[in-house]
């Protein structure tokens, strides 16, 4: 039941269906929205689509479970509505979907997925156009996103020889934990966008293979539910976006430790959102809000930031340094700073008694011309060892990369330059946008597979024999330098776009 304990019957709610009186039903719960048409981020085009009908199919894939209970006051939380006299809102399959679905059906086998670079090659052709803007986008120019998977071509191996690697032994531990391989699937919003089952394609496939995933804070299935379909055992993490409300995130926080995740990772490099303009152009192009127009309110709100406006206003921009001590006071669980991006950050993480930090700009969505982690990484080692004696990796303060991965060459080179493991997290969500849990599955065994070939190539016996001098990464900083081409990255990556004229309507 709703707020008031109230059964509405469908009839009801269909009469409300204006922008004078709008209702929705969500979830089998009816809500007044009336007020928060022009605050909607999305804007009010798409509520009004739905008003006085259940919106649940277009609301699940972009919000998180409890965004509509989050956002309205309880009075507009009006009860639960009789299923039986719901109307059915009549679903107008277009040419363009159409079109879509006949891609789907002309997907190529599993068998012909050679590597993670498919999966994104098929997932840009059967994804919804706005789950492919949210997925790929990246901040302003994407420089950042781009280096990412670049500065890994300017390290290059110096392999050994004559050494026997009949069986070679890739596993790891991350904070104590067991891990199959040296990375794990990190925190990516919205997995519903590309999937019905979202993150719950992950939870599975990391259980299968004995990998760890981490938990995002903006998941389209629930916190619990996530949980729920973990096995007995399996290791999660968490990571947090501090809420402006610290009652919230603390409630959140011991709730997840007594569901037995084992870390806790904070978001630290997203005080405000990035301009991720091919998300924002999608949301131009696909949800113009005429009625806003209109009704002289385009001013009001700023819609500019796509779908991912529309899930993160309660970050709060005033976390610091200061807050460190009120985490470590309300959890016992390991915490880790995501998002640190110089060595001097990372020192202070390590003084103020932090488990870790991951070397990330976010998969290059916040700032453009941030550096890569690859590349922070090795300062990092110099810099900790330096000033306080540090050697990676570190049992007591392990650091983490992500962003930009697309092989196991990749996380190999990370691991040799100090890192305990590596973030994989967009080539995951393709996997699954494409072909589900088996796609995920899939792109573990390539990864598996890939770890035995090349660390029998490079002479490593288990990931302790993969050490700094097999690595020259001399030209980690020099951003110019030529290096070879990545042709399958760079056809997989889709060019951002001008401003262009409306289409122009002939009226004859």
């Amino acid at each position: 039941m709703g707020a008031t304990g109230r059964l509405i019957s469908g009839k009801e709610v269909a009469q409300h269906n204006s922008r004078e009186s709008c209702w929705i039903i969500v979830h089998g719960n009816v809500y007044d929205v009336t007020d928060f048409l022009d605050d909607h981020p999305g804007g009010s085009r798409i509520i009004l689509k739905y008003a006085g009908k259940d919106a649940t199919a277009e609301y699940d894939p972009i919000h998180p479970p409890d965004a509509i209970t989050t956002h309205l006051p309880p009075e507009k939380h009006l009860g639960s509505v009789d299923p039986e006299t719901v109307l059915k809102v009549e679903v107008q399959v277009t040419d363009q979907e159409k079109a879509r679905q006949q891609r789907l059906a002309s997907r190529p086998p599993l068998s012909e997925i050679l590597n993670l670079h498919d999966f994104e090659a098929i997932a840009r052709e059967v994804m919804q156009e706005k789950a492919w803007a949210y997925y790929s986008s990246a901040a302003e120019d994407e420089i950042t996103n781009r280096e990412n998977h670049a500065a890994y071509h300017r390290i290059w191996w110096r392999p050994r020889i004559l050494r026997d690697v009949t069986n070679v032994d890739f596993s790891t531990s991350i904070l104590g934990h067991r891990t199959s391989m040296p990375l794990y699937i990190t925190a990516t919003a919205l997995g519903k966008l590309g999937h019905p089952d979202g993150e719950l394609n992950l939870t599975r496939a990391a259980a299968k293979h004995d990998v760890i995933q981490m938990i995002p804070t903006l998941a389209s299935c629930s916190f619990d539910e996530i949980i729920d379909n973990a096995k007995p055992g399996q290791v999660q993490f968490l990571q947090l976006y501090v809420n402006k409300d610290r009652e919230i995130t603390k409630k959140f926080v011991q709730h997840a430790e007594k569901r037995g995740v084992k870390a806790l990772f904070i978001t630290v490099d997203a005080p405000q959102l990035g301009r991720r303009e091919k998300d924002m152009r999608q949301k131009f192009e696909a949800e113009d809000p005429a009625e806003v127009t209109e009704n002289k309110q385009q001013d009001k709100v700023d819609r500019s930031q796509g779908a991912a406006r529309a899930i993160s206003s309660f970050i709060d921009p005033g976390l610091d340094w200061k807050d460190i001590p009120w985490f470590q006071s309300i959890t016992k669980m390991p915490l880790i700073l995501k998002g640190v991006q110089c060595w001097e950050d990372a020192l202070q993480a390590y003084d103020a008694g932090l488990a870790g930090v991951v070397l990330s700009n976010h998969g290059g969505r916040q700032l453009d011309f941030s550096r890569s982690g690859i590349e922070v990484l090795v300062e990092v080692v110099r810099e900790l060892k330096r000033q306080r004696g540090l050697s990676f990796p570190n049992e007591k303060f392990q650091l983490f990369v992500d962003g930009g991965v697309r092989r196991a060459n990749d996380v190999l080179k990370a691991v040799a330059l100090g890192a305990t493991a590596v973030g994989v997290g967009r080539p995951f969500l393709y996997a699954f946008s494409s072909y589900g849990y088996e796609g995920v599955d899939h792109a573990l065994n390539i990864l598996h597979d890939e770890f035995e070939m090349n660390m029998r190539l490079l002479g490593a016996r288990n990931i302790k024999e993969v050490v700094p001098e097999m690595v020259d990464a001399s030209s980690i900083q020099a951003h110019i330098v030529a290096v070879p081409g990545d042709r399958l990255y760079d056809s997989n990556y889709e060019s951002m776009q001008h401003a262009r004229l409306r289409e122009v309507k002939s009226k004859l």
